[in-house]
């Protein structure tokens, strides 16, 4: 008799690895074989106020486990509708680029490589931060996967130019895109933090092109509306800080924010965002567990939005008639 089990596993959170829903786990990168990938990236190294993102992949990671993807997929009973069936789509975890220590630019070095590796394998690349400056080896990574448009989901604009003469910092990453050849347009939703970017920033963002709105406007023109404006194209990368949500919902942030948007239109406008085009992948950042509550209310938001976007990627590229890329039959990871 089987000494672990008398009966078939039931895989609930409590049991097994802590990788992203349960997934499993890729611990080598070269034998990827799979549709999606999850990365961490465990740095927080230019964080301008308070640390502690460095900590959420971990934080992250933990409580998707209150979740799982199962053959037939999940039931939605508002769309009616079954979302990432397993049978269908194969994502794996491949743990996280190493931080080295006191030095930015190794570990953006990491980060840039393993998103390579990713695109590399035919996978979509899924990052967890990390402060918001990974978004910037992220974006390198991705070259071969241009172009395509950027849509920037925050509370703070992202345009700093430098500080003290440091240019990637976690205020910087949009104005460090905008310098990358295969970067066309921007979009900036769910703009509201106060005193993050100078009026000039403001004014070159703009010149630039790009689209900026705040929650209210956002709740003035209405999720459709929103959606529309957002600029066309074929591919996109969508670059998600969790101070775009409420302070009530996400305090487990360096710079939490009120007057954020909340769970339902975040939801709706991801799924309007994935029916825009082909996502060639997204980054989540700035989630840092030592100021969430004791639940991690924070974490399993951010959780549930990461797993709430993949359903959508995946089932408008079924929509679609897009064949998965991986094989769920093969052995390597």
């Amino acid at each position: 008799m089987d000494n672990f089990s008398v009966t078939q596993a039931v895989n609930l959170a409590p049991t097994g690895i802590a990788t992203f829903a349960k997934t499993p786990l890729c611990t080598d990168m070269n034998q990827l074989h799979a549709d999606i990938a999850i990365l961490g990236a465990p740095c927080d190294i230019s964080i301008q106020g308070r640390s502690g993102a460095r900590l959420g992949p971990r934080g992250i990671r933990l409580q998707s486990t209150r979740f799982s993807y199962s053959p037939e997929g999940s039931y939605d009973p508002e769309r009616d509708d079954f979302y990432i069936s397993t049978d269908k789509w194969k994502i794996v975890d491949c743990g996280d680029a190493d931080l080295v220590p006191g030095d930015l630019q190794a570990s953006f070095a990491n980060i840039e490589a393993a998103v390579r590796k990713i695109i590399a394998q035919g996978a979509m690349p899924v990052v967890m931060g990390g402060d918001h400056s990974i978004t910037i080896p992220v974006a390198r990574g991705l070259s071969a996967a241009g172009p395509f448009h950027v849509l920037h989901f925050d509370s703070h604009l992202d345009w700093t130019d430098n500080r003290g003469g440091q240019r990637f910092s976690n205020g910087s990453p949009c104005r460090q895109m905008s310098l990358l050849p295969y970067v066309d347009k921007m979009a900036h939703l769910g703009i509201h933090g106060i005193g993050s970017s100078r009026k000039s920033d403001f004014a070159e963002a703009k010149a630039y092109g790009d689209l900026i709105l705040s929650p209210r406007q956002i709740r003035r023109l209405g999720i459709a509306e929103t959606l529309n404006l957002l600029p066309k194209g074929e591919r996109y990368f969508v670059t998600i800080d969790i101070d775009v949500m409420d302070y009530s919902i996400a305090a487990g942030t360096g710079s939490p924010m009120h007057g954020g948007l909340y769970y339902d239109e975040m939801s709706d406008l991801l799924e309007g965002v994935a029916k825009l085009g082909h996502i060639v992948g997204f980054d989540f950042v700035e989630v840092a567990p030592p100021y969430d509550d004791a639940s991690g209310t924070t974490c399993y938001l951010a959780a549930r939005l990461m797993s709430d976007f993949i359903g959508f990627i995946t089932k408008e590229r079924e929509r679609l008639g897009v064949k998965n890329l991986g094989d769920s039959s093969n052995e390597s990871c």
